[in-house]
């Protein structure tokens, strides 16, 4: 029933990657299950035998979906079933989907659907690095063109050693998590983050991953010869007029030129300088001499796409008048959000973010539930992008891909340089809402961030600064050009996307995109260099506005205390039914959070102010301290009784004052000094090790009296004679005090 292939990828360190085709969606136009180790990924490839009416690009769509039933778990939620995709699940499908649309014939139009599941899964392999093989090999065994195979890898540097999809041990002692998406000759994407590392290893980090990917391409090219599935669908998506496109480059092509280089920095004012060159040209046709108005913009598309590559490779200028290597100008301002906990307002060019900084609690923590990662996260990072930004007249629908993708590589730019949870107590929410947009909102977000933190006195390790690297080729001549901080044009109309952020130090993060086939590592170095040069000139416009973190936290900004106790005491600290951490919670406004963590209580207490603060580490403070003979507490009398009062030092723990430790001179009744609720300054004169009781004096803590031998009644007892007395008079009355033993001493 089944004709089933096989193809075994021998990765060279005893680890193997199976492919399989034929037995699992056999209707689907290709299929494969990946399989390494126990965990298994199905990807299957669908594509529709027309592309629809006025289609002039790819429509290509890249799910990746983990099920929970990989695991052994149940999916959280009401449902019980896979819902939205979770931001991981987004991540790599963009990851996929970067690698592939590239490579799909520049005429195909067809709607394309790839689909990944993760249908079993080992916790120590990490499917992401996997997924771009499985959609690639998918390809492959269909008719589908495509100019590939790619595969995906992970390289991670552990002990200065370079190891190709490590394990998820492996990678929390990494200094480099780089995913890489390439072809046997060419690299395609880069995406991962780095703890301050030099160009140099960054591009030895390349190297290593494309060795990598060179063998899997091998492998796949092999297995399509294998299932016979080397020749692909023939297609027609694309009837062109010639004679049009011709005319189009010979009456438009100068004009175009000439609006490039003499273009402004308003990109407005540049796009209707390029649509009244196009509107002209449509002008000279009527109703009865038609033109195809989707050709003719598709043409002069090409024509502006030029005419812009030409302006850079001839002329060394760019569509906004600047050189190469130039920076757009850039204004910095810290705390325009006076109400927030931290704020700033980031400028370069028409690109502008807002961007806040909110702190809370560990209850304000992100919760992660996902198929292979359960927890939570202290730092989280939200990037928006609302259509204004760019004066597009649409409704503002929520968050997409997109904007998740670009928070996510503003988050790993910043993350490793926050401060550890020993010195950060906080929840920190970092959301950097796009105003205006030209290119490079993501790394505009990341220099936002930076100032944002500080302004809100968060201990970032060191300033963190992004740009964003173009390049424009021309394969008959060989001639480049490198851009630096490149426009949302020049994106569109280039042949790279190389965003770089770091430190002064090394490289935190990256994100590439390549369009062209052929990115040399001569030309990805000269970008690296080129990309620190404008890094640095951003960190020092930066750290002219806000050079390091605040001091102190802003007076409105809520404070957190943390403290340890002994882990017996956590009980205490509740107490029954949680009845003694509300009360104090419920008195002072306080929010406290307990755990046991490594054998003890780490205690979190949080609160709006100080004199909040205050209150409630006080009594927390009392409830876990153990007495110890020598303290001095300001303690409530709570009874008295004939031979004493018993004193409330801390919250349920009470001592005895005996009668003879009120005062240095004789007390005839306790009621002549002491009162039921009175405040009175005690101090621990001894415990009792089996019973714990406590005893307490008032008098130490008085000046004691001159006494004079004369001064003495004939039959009046010396001190020591009187002190033993009133010793067997409390053990008299050891019955009376029976009633209190159900206290905690």
């Amino acid at each position: 029933m089944f004709t089933v292939k096989e193809k075994i990828i021998d990765l060279g360190d005893g680890r193997t990657i199976t492919l399989e085709t034929g037995r699992l969606a056999r209707q689907a136009d290709g299929s494969v299950l990946l399989k390494m180790g126990k965990t298994m990924l199905l990807a299957t490839v669908v594509s529709a035998k027309e592309a629809k009416e006025d289609t002039d690009f790819m429509p290509l769509s890249v799910e990746y979906k983990e099920k929970y039933a990989s695991t052994g778990r149940f999916p959280g939620g009401f449902l019980k079933r896979e819902a939205r995709p979770s931001d991981y699940e987004i991540l790599v499908s963009r990851l996929v989907d970067r690698a592939l649309r590239p490579l799909f014939p520049d005429d195909f139009h067809a709607e394309t659907f790839v689909t990944i599941s993760l249908v079993s899964a080992d916790l120590e392999i990490i499917p992401d690095a996997l997924a771009g093989l499985a959609a690639s090999a998918a390809l492959a065994v269909s008719d589908i063109p495509f100019n590939g195979p790619i595969s995906e890898v992970r390289v991670a540097r552990i002990d200065n050693k370079f190891v190709v999809n490590p394990t998820a041990t492996q990678l929390r002692d990494a200094d480099i998590d780089l995913m890489v998406g390439a072809t046997y000759e060419n690299i395609m994407m880069v995406e991962g983050e780095m703890k301050e590392v030099s160009e140099e290893e960054m591009i030895e980090a390349l190297k290593v991953a494309h060795d990598a990917i060179k063998i899997m391409c091998k492998a796949q090219i092999e297995f399509a010869q294998e299932v016979g599935s080397t020749v692909k669908r023939t297609y027609c998506h694309e009837v062109n007029d010639e004679d049009l496109r011709k005319k189009i480059w010979d009456e438009t092509y100068n004009k175009c030129y000439q609006a490039a280089k003499s273009s402004t920095a308003d990109k407005h004012k540049r796009i209707d300088s390029f649509e009244t060159i196009i509107t002209e040209f449509l002008a000279q046709y009527t109703e009865e001499n038609p033109v195809n108005k989707t050709f003719a913009k598709r043409y002069y598309h090409d024509v502006m796409k030029e005419a812009a590559r030409r302006l850079v490779l001839d002329d060394n200028i760019r569509l906004d008048g600047r050189k190469p290597d130039e920076i757009r100008p850039i204004v910095c301002e810290i705390d325009p959000l006076p109400a927030t906990h931290g704020s700033s307002l980031f400028t370069r060019g028409e690109t502008q973010s807002l961007t806040t900084v909110t702190l809370g609690t560990k209850l304000d923590e992100k919760i992660i539930d996902d198929v292979l990662n359960k927890g939570s996260e202290k730092f989280t990072l939200h990037y928006n992008f609302p259509p204004f930004a760019t004066g597009e007249a649409k409704p503002y629908r929520g968050t997409g891909r997109r904007e998740i993708g670009h928070g996510n590589l503003a988050l790993r730019a910043l993350k490793n340089m926050m401060p550890s949870d020993d010195e950060n107590p906080y929840a920190i929410r970092v959301v950097s809402d796009i105003l205006e947009s030209n290119g490079s909102s993501s790394m505009a977000t990341v220099c936002a961030g930076t100032l944002a933190l500080m302004d809100a006195g968060v201990k970032l390790k060191k300033p963190v600064s992004g740009i964003a690297m173009g390049l424009i080729t021309d394969k008959k001549t060989g001639k480049y050009a490198v851009l630096s901080d490149i426009l949302g044009d020049e994106d569109h109309l280039g042949d790279m996307d190389f965003k770089v952020t770091g430190t002064r130090d090394g490289i935190t993060a990256t994100q590439m995109d390549i369009k062209i086939d052929g990115l040399s590592f001569e030309i990805l170095t000269k970008a690296l260099n080129q990309a620190k040069a404008g890094r640095m000139h951003i960190l020092n416009i930066m750290t002219q506005t806000i050079a390091e973190p605040r001091p102190e936290l802003k007076p409105h900004a809520p404070r957190i205390e943390m403290l340890s106790i002994p882990k017996e005491l956590i009980g205490a600290l509740i107490g029954p039914g949680g009845k003694v951490i509300q009360e104090i919670q419920r008195v002072t406004g306080a929010t406290i959070i307990v755990e046991e963590i490594d054998g003890h209580g780490d205690v979190n207490i949080f609160g709006e102010n100080a004199e909040v603060i205050t209150a409630a580490l006080d009594w927390v403070k009392k409830i876990v301290t153990v007495p110890e003979v020598g303290q001095i507490y300001k303690g409530k009398v709570k009874t008295i009784v004939q031979f004493g009062a018993f004193v409330e030092i801390l919250p349920n723990k009470d001592g005895l004052l005996h009668i003879s430790e009120i005062d240095w001179k004789k007390t005839a009744a306790v009621e002549d000094v002491l009162k039921e609720g009175q405040e009175v300054e005690v101090k621990i004169i001894e415990i009792d090790q089996k019973t714990g009781k406590i005893k307490l004096s008032r008098k130490e803590l008085l000046p004691r009296p001159p006494r004079q031998e004369n001064d003495r009644k004939p039959n009046e007892p010396r001190n020591d004679n009187d002190n033993r007395h009133h010793d067997n008079d409390h053990r008299r009355h050891d019955n009376d005090n029976r009633h209190h033993d159900n206290r905690d001493n």
